[in-house]
């Protein structure tokens, strides 16, 4: 395994090598908002649906932007599902955009994105040492299923952010990196604290050759993320009286299902009358489930565990909307398929499949078809 400098070290080259791919994403994400308007008026002419016209802060995005301007305590229950370091940091950096919060958080998801793709390249050429394989690492995060969500005012960027470099912290035994971005993405995604199982595997990994002092480091990086969430959750305790409340509000909205019988059920639902419904995702879930077995033979273990924990926890829903968001979260899903497209035939397919499915998906997602 190649070392690498500290995050400071070669931000210039990085910057040049993830420009094109964040720009072309987002190139991508406007001409699916002209294809949602040009779809909408020649659908329903005079109304536009919500969604369009809220821009890259609807559907979840209203969400944070309501909690970043009133708070927890002025909404409903609904919103404890929406974890607070995203939204109370477009609070706090919405001076930079002359007190629109909306504004901030758009602004913050951009430039979180930016510095995850920067990291994504230093995790892979750390762990591939391959500057190729690190920059289609790079545009397979960009394009991959769900992605577009990187530009609007969503939690994704900031998770992501602090998920690859708890990665890129534990493979190189950082460990004061891991426990604070460990502590970060617990707080940004409820499926953060998920982040401790492949610290967990990294410290048994090192446990044997490391000090006293690097064990001590690695066993708080595991329960980083679960203080990061127990924080949280203590807050809601003291505030609303449950302390399960941001879990337990979503079951109306996303019902309880064992993994391996919603898939049974969902590859029926190809066939009947939810095939244009949770049947569209079963194509999309069993690409993932493949990706998810090639990971664990191409990358270390805690890359394979990582991507299954979430692609699990994604299918124990009874509703798959934002499946392909939740796959997007186990990046490891992402620098696979990096390798998967190593001949340039296969890149070329793949991230022009990639980039037609990003566009009908923005389309879809504001024309409110979608939920992203």
């Amino acid at each position: 395994m190649t070392r690498i400098a500290a995050p400071g070290r070669g931000l210039v080259d990085d910057l040049r090598a993830v420009a094109l791919p964040w720009l072309t994403a987002r190139a991508l994400v406007l001409i699916g908002y002209c294809a949602a308007f040009a779809i909408s008026d020649r659908l329903t002419p005079g109304a536009r649906p919500n969604q369009l016209t809220e821009g890259l802060i609807a559907w979840d995005g209203t969400w944070y932007r309501e909690i970043a301007i009133r708070g927890y305590l002025a909404l409903p229950d609904e919103a404890l599902r929406f974890f607070p370091l995203f939204p109370l940091t477009g609070r706090g950096l919405s001076a930079l955009t002359f007190g629109r919060e909306d504004a901030a958080l758009i602004l913050v998801a951009n430039l979180a994105s930016i510095a995850m793709l920067v990291m994504i390249r230093r995790l892979v050429r750390l762990e591939r040492g391959s500057a190729e394989l690190a920059d289609r690492a790079v545009w397979m995060v960009c394009l991959f299923p769900g992605a577009f969500v990187l530009a609007w005012g969503y939690a994704e960027a900031l998770f992501l952010l602090f998920a690859v470099t708890v990665f890129w912290a534990v493979r190189s035994r950082r460990w004061g990196w891991a426990i604070a971005a460990g502590l970060a993405v617990a707080a940004t995604r409820p499926l953060g604290v998920l982040i401790a199982v492949p610290v967990a595997i990294e410290t048994v990994r090192v446990w044997r050759s490391a000090s006293t002092r690097e064990r001590s480091l690695s066993v708080a990086a595991v329960l980083a993320p679960v203080a990061g969430i127990g924080a949280y959750l203590a807050w809601v305790a003291a505030n609303f009286g449950d302390a399960w409340l941001p879990f337990s509000v979503q079951g109306p909205l996303r019902g309880n299902s064992d993994p391996f019988t919603r898939l049974w059920r969902g590859i029926g639902d190809l066939f009947g009358p939810e095939r244009l419904a949770d049947g569209l995702h079963i194509p999309v879930v069993i690409v993932f489930l493949v990706l998810v077995v090639l990971s664990f033979r191409w990358w270390p273990a805690s890359y394979g565990a990582f991507a299954a924990v979430m692609v699990v926890v994604a299918l124990s829903a009874e509703n798959l909307n934002s499946l392909e968001r939740y796959g997007l979260n186990a990046f490891p899903l992402a620098l696979t398929l990096a390798v998967v497209a190593n001949r340039p035939s296969v890149e070329r397919v793949t991230t022009t499949v990639l980039a037609g499915a990003m566009v009908g998906m923005c389309a879809m997602a504001w024309t409110g078809t979608y939920v992203p």
